[in-house]
């Protein structure tokens, strides 16, 4: 299974009332999960202290984003939003430190839609003490067509290419100081997804939920094969995946209609951004989680739920050839090379 690395000490124990065994996964869709595994649940009461340390949460103006960062905040981190809305981070960084406990917080320039954004927020990232935890949330769902990073769809290019470079280029940051945590947000809807290398750019026809749940494929394939390559580099960086299950969040606003009719029921019925902010914290802070975890809601087929734990990914999501291929055509799109050899298989 390879050298298992934490960032922190873990607890003697663990609560008995947090843990519960699970069947497996059916082994023919997913992997991860083993026979006999113990998925031990995580909730926002089981965050750790983080005085001392520093998280950069892209996205952190609203949704589940805002709630990953005020989280951490809460916990005694300095937290920087990595937000590409200057007005609406400052207004997210006024919420935050509306709350009872004392809070550190810092506003990043960061547009994943944009290389110059990125590399110039990398550059003012790395001017940071240090860097303890990265959390890769940025997001856009379902939008009308459009073309970003190396002409690819926007979704694809925002949501998987902005972050591919922008971790590519804090790679040395993060190895300092014993490592840090970059923790890449994924979905639901990358079960079935699939990576149409042959139309990324959509020249050959756009479906926007298809091409959504390819980049939360995109995702999962990145966040595991950094992991492999982190691993065999011996870094002290650990990559580790997560997913909010399905929430009501501002990522819903190109629905249209449908979200209009729809939106307030699903949010009474699934997760709030709270709650779907749980297993990014648990994949940020948890001292248990491991390089190549994957955390998820722990509901109903991992759609909602006040507590996250294992999640299941599919197999297409962990075959590292298809990683290795999406990370040579990410080089190729971004011009950033994160400089990882691949692991050997």
């Amino acid at each position: 299974m390879g050298t298992q690395r934490r960032l922190w000490n873990a607890p003697a124990s663990r609560s008995i009332a947090n843990t519960r065994t699970e069947p497996a996964a059916p082994p023919q869709l997913c992997a991860g999960i083993a026979d006999g595994d113990v998925r031990v649940t995580f909730a926002y009461s089981d965050i750790p202290d983080q005085s001392g340390k520093t998280a950069i949460v892209t996205g952190s103006n609203t949704g589940i984003g805002l709630e990953i960062a005020r989280g951490l905040s809460r916990k005694g981190a300095r937290v920087i939003l990595a937000c590409r809305d200057g007005d609406k981070a400052k207004a997210a960084m006024d919420d935050i430190a509306s709350g009872p406990e004392q809070a550190d917080l810092d506003y990043l320039h960061l547009d994943l839609g944009n290389l110059a954004s990125i590399r110039d927020a990398a550059e003012e990232a790395k001017g940071e003490k240090k860097i303890d935890i990265l959390v890769n949330n940025a997001g856009i769902m379902v939008p009308p067509l459009s073309h970003s990073i190396g002409g690819a769809e926007s979704q694809f290019a925002v949501n998987h290419l902005g972050h591919f470079a922008f971790t590519g280029l804090l790679l040395d940051k993060l190895a300092q100081d014993g490592g840090a945590r970059v923790v890449s947000q994924s979905s639901i809807a990358h079960k079935g997804a699939k990576i149409d290398f042959d139309n990324l750019d959509a020249r050959h026809g756009y479906s926007r939920t298809k091409f959504y749940g390819q980049s939360k494929l995109a995702n999962l394939l990145f966040a595991l094969e950094l992991d492999r390559r982190l691993r065999a580099a011996n870094s002290p960086v650990v990559s580790i995946a997560c997913h909010p299950g399905v929430a009501q969040t501002e990522l819903t606003r190109h629905l249209g209609l449908l979200g209009s009719v729809f939106g307030p029921v699903i949010g009474l019925a699934l997760n709030s951004a709270e709650d779907g902010a749980i297993p990014a914290l648990q994949a940020a802070t948890d001292p248990q989680a491991e390089g190549g975890d994957y955390f998820g809601s722990w509901g109903f087929r991992e759609m909602s739920g006040k507590a996250s734990g294992k999640a299941c990914a599919t197999r297409t999501a962990r075959d590292p050839l298809l990683a290795a291929r999406l990370w040579e055509k990410s080089i190729d799109l971004t011009g950033v090379d994160p400089g990882l050899a691949p692991a050997e298989s």
